[in-house]
């Protein structure tokens, strides 16, 4: 199986200066834990290419990252030194181009050549006969070597397939592992529901059960029909779930406790209420300002820098939507990086921090009043347990079950306690969705 990516052609200019922007990425990402959707964003050598490359050097970038115990273990088998390979820019080296050999569609000859020419512009000249070598065995082994490695086991994490294997067991962990090996599609939400078979014809795109907009190969999204205009924005299928499940909102004032980037913020706003879009971070209040400017829905929107868990309200509201801080291990299909810049010590961080977001919630809503908590992780703890431990903790809270046909006759992600739990496989021949728990709350 590849992720194979036709490569435009390409003078040698063009071939380096894309191979040197993605190498530029890779460093940023794997060895200074930035995040892929922010080097996107900042890196100058990326942002300044044309949009054909900038295409193809996300490809690379997010292929690598998602074949990553793969292709690490392509360069451990063509080594013949033990000693680790310095700096780590050879070995980010090293992988950008087994990648390109074993899951893009590009010829090997110029892979090794542009190789060999990146490693001479970046202080690695030492090292070019070892980058020759090693992607040259690559290039000849790679298919024998591919047949007998478990492809969705060596490129997870240990930690994170343990602890799937705990909540799920072997089958089911090993089914999500394989989902995260393709990556996701694109899924908008209309801002207007009566324009949603307009928008399908004029996109070329799928309309789910539920409601969102499925485009297979969407392509840069602000080139679209419609982006400028505001008339749509991305938001995946999972997504998009949780805020109808709040009911009829329309002039009541809702709370979105951890509101960026705003997708769920222009959902409600859209449905007619009157939103309250809280988040700690001045900076993506900022893009979430933005977004609500060009989808027009501003006049419905305050924005509030705030810490969620401690925020005070003057009238008691009647309906809060947490979509807490998580590990994001749902959105693995489309954020390869999480599963790098990730470990069980933030997930644990995370689950105390989840809790303190619900007490508070909990806390500031009035009687009768209805909360929706979800989060884009698939561990339990931050889902199914997280919910059963404030259940216990708080008295004056009880679920109210969702029903399938709240959520376009979906059953299959119906729990048994009535909550919505997404696996990245579900929905598989339509594309799969992002993995997601939603369960829905009322105040006594």
């Amino acid at each position: 199986m590849t992720d194979a990516e036709q490569q435009p052609k390409q003078d040698q200019g063009d071939m380096l200066a894309a191979r040197k922007a993605a190498l530029l990425m890779l460093g940023e990402i794997l060895d200074r834990k930035q995040p892929l959707d922010q080097v996107l964003e900042q890196t100058r050598e990326f942002t300044a290419l044309p949009q054909r490359d900038r295409g193809f050097v996300r490809m690379l970038v997010t292929t690598t990252l998602r074949r990553l115990g793969q292709v690490d273990d392509f360069i451990n088998k063509s080594l013949t030194q033990a000693e680790p390979l310095r700096p780590p820019a050879l070995r980010n080296l090293l992988r950008l181009g087994a990648t390109q050999i074993a899951f893009m569609n590009v010829p090997d000859y110029a892979i090794v050549d542009t190789s060999v020419r990146i490693a001479e512009k970046n202080n690695l000249s030492r090292q070019k006969g070892l980058v020759n070598a090693v992607l040259r065995r690559i290039a000849d082994e790679h298919k024998d070597w591919e047949k007998k490695q478990d492809a969705a086991r060596i490129n997870t994490p240990e930690w994170l397939m343990k602890i799937w294997i705990e909540d799920y067991g072997l089958r089911i962990a090993a089914e999500i592992a394989q989902a995260h090996m393709s990556e996701a599609p694109l899924d908008i939400s209309v801002k207007n529901p009566e324009e949603l078979s307009y928008w399908e014809g004029t996109l070329n795109g799928t309309k789910l059960s539920t409601g969102t907009l499925r485009l297979m190969d969407g392509g840069q999204v602000q080139y679209l029909p419609g982006f400028d205009d505001g008339m749509w924005w991305v938001q995946d299928a999972s997504a998009a779930l949780p805020a109808k499940l709040l009911g009829d909102v329309e002039h009541h004032t809702v709370i979105d406790m951890c509101a960026a980037p705003g997708g769920k913020t222009a959902q409600l706003a859209a449905m007619g209420a009157n939103v309250v879009a809280l988040d700690r971070s001045t900076r993506r209040l900022k893009r979430l300002t933005e977004n609500m400017n060009r989808l027009r829905l501003n006049n419905r929107v305050k924005v509030e820098a705030a810490d969620a868990s401690h925020w005070r309200c003057k009238q008691p509201p009647e309906y809060i939507l947490l979509d807490a801080p998580c590990s994001a291990t749902g959105t693995i299909r489309r954020h390869p990086d999480v599963m790098v810049l990730k470990n069980q010590i933030d997930m644990e961080r995370l689950v105390g921090m989840q809790h303190n977001l619900l007490m508070n919630a909990a806390d500031i809503m009035a009687k009768g009043g209805t909360l929706i908590y979800c989060t884009c992780s698939l561990q339990k703890a931050e889902g199914e347990h997280q919910i059963e431990n404030f259940l216990n903790a708080r008295n004056d809270m009880e679920r109210v079950p969702i029903k399938s046909s709240e959520i376009g006759g979906l059953d299959m992600l119906i729990t048994s306690q009535g909550d919505v739990r997404v696996l990245p496989f579900h929905l598989a021949p339509h594309g799969g969705m992002d993995g997601f728990f939603i369960s829905r709350l009322v105040k006594r």
